[in-house]
């Protein structure tokens, strides 16, 4: 999964673009100028409200330079309200109570809760009549916004790249490149390679420089985020996609959850395994989220288990302190060398999670056009790209970022992204890493020579010793694996409040409980609490949860292929 990138948009009038942002005339500043140039009452100022369902530390009401100039650009202001706390989808169920809605909501799995109660509507009309740029592009994946079998209706415009390449994995096991140079860059394939590699380091390292005590590894477990630090990794790991709480048999579509998986169990007696030889954080269950980041930015975690974006922002912190030897390379580790890793596998377009619409917008046709501007060309660029001549330049056709800029976005990417708005904002439908414009530029900043460019000096040493360009390189690609039909398993919601759903938040339960208790039990106790976690699962529906999810699968494939 890739990670959650979020908000915002806007349209200005031509002789202040080319005050503020010092451009050219040229193909990337003539958008006024086209027959689509907004007319003066679409410019007039209009505040669009939203709400999120997961939190964004870097929300600032449009305050950016990038967040400024999309005002400018389109008259819209943007005001959100967030939960009060991690993914807490609570405010979608008052507002469904009192039947009030900002004009937007990004409501993932509440996305369904929101339509039942009538909040959302069908923007295939306005689509249709006010937002071309939408249309181009999800392109031929406009059939996937459908929301059912039954219902052709398009109530959420999914914010997952379109086309996307992925040029780096999110997941992988981490390790400092401290921990390597000292072991003078050893195999790191199977998870008894990261064992004996964070062993062999804390061995003769107990401390950090400036005195604190060394955590060999640490889990993002404390909280809801249990499921991506702990569980998920045990699916990548005996060489399966993430299918979020999942498995699918690629040839019958049946579903099971993952954890039922014999091969599973074998990971998590590694992790029992780390727990008894003293190299797994005993805080990992019971941590907050906020406290694993701290213990990150500090520099004292050797090995990580995580999505990248949970712990970006720390990364960053680390290197503005210039501490990037302990920032950490990324590894396909997988249980043994049986099995391989399916991060690359493609699931083709992925809608679902995205932004939607209500019925108490005050300006539909406002609101959608807004959207569009953000999916227009010159909106992507602005959004990836920033301002030109400020953020980037063109040079012989291309657009590159000057020096200054770059070392300010890999060292210090967090006030790079707060004070600039880059990267902030991309909360609507766009483009994917790898997919070029007209003038044969990447609409994103991501792509191959560019990530190479970003790389620390820490990063250069750690790959030219594995002698790749890239960690993505380690990885097994793309090509090797066919396209899941069903998307990902993840991206398929159940009813909400359907048997299906209370059985599995029953199965969630007990697997949070029952997965710990086994990491943290006796090495001779490992098997006998896996058996009771199996009848516990049998006990709760388990079958029927596997069976009616079964049916999702189906009928997603269904909607998407047929």
């Amino acid at each position: 999964m890739k990670a959650s990138k979020i908000i915002a948009a806007s349209v200005f009038i031509i002789g202040l673009l080319l005050a503020a942002a010092g451009c050219s005339k040229g193909a990337e500043s003539d958008s006024l100028n086209s027959p689509d140039a907004p007319s003066n009452k679409e410019l007039s100022p209009l505040t669009i409200s939203i709400a999120f369902g997961d939190l964004n530390t870097l929300w600032d009401d449009l305050q950016s330079e990038v967040g400024k100039l999309i005002t400018e650009k389109t008259g819209v202001s943007v005001k959100a309200e967030f939960p009060i706390s991690g993914s807490d989808t609570d405010m979608f169920e008052l507002m469904v109570a009192s039947n009030e809605y900002p004009d937007m909501v990004w409501a993932k799995v509440s996305a369904g809760k929101l339509k039942d109660a009538g909040a959302l509507i069908d923007l295939a009309p306005l689509i249709e009549e006010h937002a071309p740029n939408i249309k181009k592009v999800y392109g031929e994946y406009m059939k996937r916004l459908r929301w059912s079998n039954d219902d052709h209706g398009i109530y959420v415009l999914p914010t997952a790249p379109v086309n996307q390449t992925y040029f780096s994995a999110g997941g992988g096991f981490r390790l400092q490149h401290a921990v390597l140079k000292e072991l003078n860059y050893p195999p790191i394939k199977t998870v008894q390679d990261f064992e004996n590699a964070l062993k062999a380091y804390y061995d003769k390292h107990k401390t950090t420089a400036d005195g604190q005590p060394i955590i060999p590894l640490s889990l993002n477990g404390g909280e809801w985020q249990f499921v991506i630090s702990v569980t998920n990794p045990a699916v990548a790991a005996t060489g399966a996609p993430d299918e979020g709480e999942f498995y699918i048999d690629p040839d019958t579509y049946e579903a099971k959850l993952h954890y039922l998986r014999p091969e599973e169990k074998e990971y998590f007696r590694w992790l029992n395994h780390m727990h008894d030889i003293g190299l797994l954080d005993p805080e990992s269950f019971v941590q907050k989220y906020d406290q694993y980041k701290a213990k990150i930015a500090s520099g004292r975690v050797l090995g990580l288990i995580d999505m990248d974006w949970f712990f970006a922002g720390e990364v960053a912190a680390l290197k503005k302190e210039g501490k990037f030897d302990q920032t950490y390379a990324n590894f396909p580790v997988t249980l043994n060398e049986a099995y391989k890793r399916h991060d690359f596998q493609s699931y083709g377009y992925l809608s679902g999670i995205g932004i939607s619409i209500t019925k108490s917008a005050k300006d539909p046709v406002r609101v959608i056009k807004f959207l569009d501007f953000l999916a227009s060309d010159e909106g992507q660029v602005l959004l990836n790209w920033g301002i030109e001549g400020k953020h980037y330049k063109v040079e012989n056709g291309k657009r590159v970022i000057p020096e200054n800029i770059l070392n300010w976005k890999v060292n210090d990417n967090w006030d790079f992204r707060r004070t600039t708005g880059i990267d902030m904002y991309r909360f609507g439908p766009s483009y994917g890493d790898g997919v070029k414009d007209k003038t044969g530029n990447y609409y994103t900043t991501v792509f191959p020579e560019q990530i190479e460019k970003e790389y620390t000096q820490a990063d250069r040493e750690t790959l030219a010793a594995y002698q790749i360009k890239n960690y993505k390189d380690l990885w097994p690609t793309e090509e090797e694996f066919p396209v899941r039909p069903w998307g990902a398993a993840w991206n398929i919601n159940m009813e909400n409040g359907s048997e299906a759903n209370v059985i599995f938040q029953k199965c969630q339960d007990i697997m949070k409980r029952r997965v710990t208790q086994a990491i943290l039990a006796e090495p001779e106790q490992f098997d006998a609490i896996w058996d009771e976690f199996m009848k516990d699962l049998e006990k709760a529906g388990v079958e029927k949860l596997n069976e009616e999810f079964t049916k999702l699968v189906k009928d997603r494939v269904k909607l998407w292929n047929e």
